[in-house]
């Protein structure tokens, strides 16, 4: 089995859902999708994440730590959340990809942990 990182991408550049948007049938699809791999044993871990700039930056320079308010780099596009997955090969990842997509209606990138 193999180990993949689902990412969920979002343009944080613009609101995510329109304003009105019922977002109960995408959670519950969500929910569902959860279930799922979860009763078939390919869930290792998931979750959402907090907007981008709620983010703290910390890296050592010269021996000090520096800690710096928002995200790394500038992007429009960010990590919304995520599934670690377990699975036999990449189309199994990618098959189950789509049906993630289309659970939580974002894009979804499929990257394999690397080998220990």
């Amino acid at each position: 089995m193999s180990h993949y990182l689902f990412s969920v991408n979002h343009d944080y550049s613009k609101p995510l859902f329109p304003e009105g948007t019922d977002l109960a049938p995408m959670f519950a699809a969500v929910d569902a999708f959860n279930k799922e791999i979860t009763a078939s044993g390919q869930m290792i871990y998931a979750g959402g994440l907090a907007e981008p700039s709620t983010a703290t930056t910390v890296s050592i320079k010269e021996g000090e730590t520096l800690t710096t308010d928002g995200p790394f780099a500038e992007a429009r596009e960010r990590i919304g959340g995520f599934w670690v997955i377990d699975v036999a090969d990449l189309d199994e990842a990618l098959a189950l990809a789509a049906k993630a997509s289309a659970a939580c209606g974002s894009p979804v990138e499929v990257r394999p942990f690397q080998e220990a």
